[in-house]
């Protein structure tokens, strides 16, 4: 079972106010890469003490230590999701801002290929596919 966002904070080390349990619980709950506005909003339901500020501190502390990581998708607010083991990429609908996650073999023998083409073993790589819904 993978770790939650809390769970992660205590085997890093980073001290947990009840502020960044919420913070950390709500992240963990997400399904989609929320904006730090948006963090902020579903936080609010649930502590209405909590400011906008320490939502902005408590996500750079926790990308800060490894936690989560930042997207900075074309156009749009930066957003966030919970850094986990498993690799995938990411298709952005350019109109809604729906975020797709994906695996893809092919594409990622295709990366592998291209780095060997030039010299290179590839060890990381991200890859952002933008697009618009075709009509039906």
């Amino acid at each position: 079972m993978q770790e939650t966002i809390e769970q992660k904070c205590i085997s890093k080390g980073v001290k947990l106010t009840d502020q960044r349990k919420i913070i950390a619980k709500v992240m963990s709950e997400s399904t989609d890469h929320p904006d730090v506005i948006e963090l902020y909003k579903r936080v609010s339901k649930i502590e209405s003490k909590i400011s906008i500020a320490t939502v902005y501190r408590t996500v750079k502390l926790f990308e800060e230590a490894g936690i989560i990581t930042k997207h900075d998708f074309r156009g749009g607010k930066a957003r966030y999701e919970e850094l986990n083991e498993s690799h995938h990429d990411h298709l952005i609908d350019i109109k809604t801002g729906e975020i797709i996650e994906f695996v893809d073999e092919e594409i990622e023998k295709l990366q592998k290929k291209v780095a060997e083409k030039y010299g290179y073993d590839l060890v990381d790589h991200k890859l952002e596919l933008y697009g618009v819904k075709k009509k039906s």
